[in-house]
């Protein structure tokens, strides 16, 4: 999210950029993140939208025998971002919670505003979540 300035304060400083290369390289070691905080009992929150990383955490569970109910591991997302990703996951029993970012305006938008880029950039993702959006109210006007 700090991409820019993380890259500025480094070459200032003189030490090696900090910053991953790419987006695979950032899921990639983000996942293996994850699969040490299972491994080794350390209480996580899986804050991400990235879908294969929750279905690789779920993987994670159940090999690992964490029940979905434990308080170990929770799943987050931004309000109002990837709720396909926190219904399916509460509906399945797992534990999730919504974050809101709180603060002045001038220090929340910035941050709302690289949010609703990173995921509108991820191989159509606003779109598919518009679709998906759509298609439950319709089955709920069904019901």
């Amino acid at each position: 999210a700090y991409m820019e300035k993380e890259r500025e304060r480094a070459e200032e400083m003189g030490y090696p950029d900090p910053i991953q290369p790419n987006k695979a390289a950032t899921d990639r070691d983000y996942d293996a993140a994850i699969a040490y905080c299972v491994e080794n009992g350390i209480y996580l929150v899986c804050a991400t939208h990235n879908e294969k990383s929750s279905l690789q955490l779920i993987d994670l569970m159940n090999l690992n025998g964490i029940d979905p109910k434990s308080d170990l591991v929770f799943f987050s997302q931004l309000y109002g971002m990837s709720d396909n990703i926190s219904f399916n996951l509460a509906n399945s029993g797992y534990r999730v919670v919504k974050y809101v970012p709180y603060g002045p305006v001038e220090k929340v938008m910035p941050y709302l505003t690289r949010r609703a880029a990173e995921n509108s950039s991820i191989a159509g993702q606003s779109s598919r979540e518009f679709e998906l959006v759509k298609r439950e109210m319709k089955r709920r006007k069904r019901n």
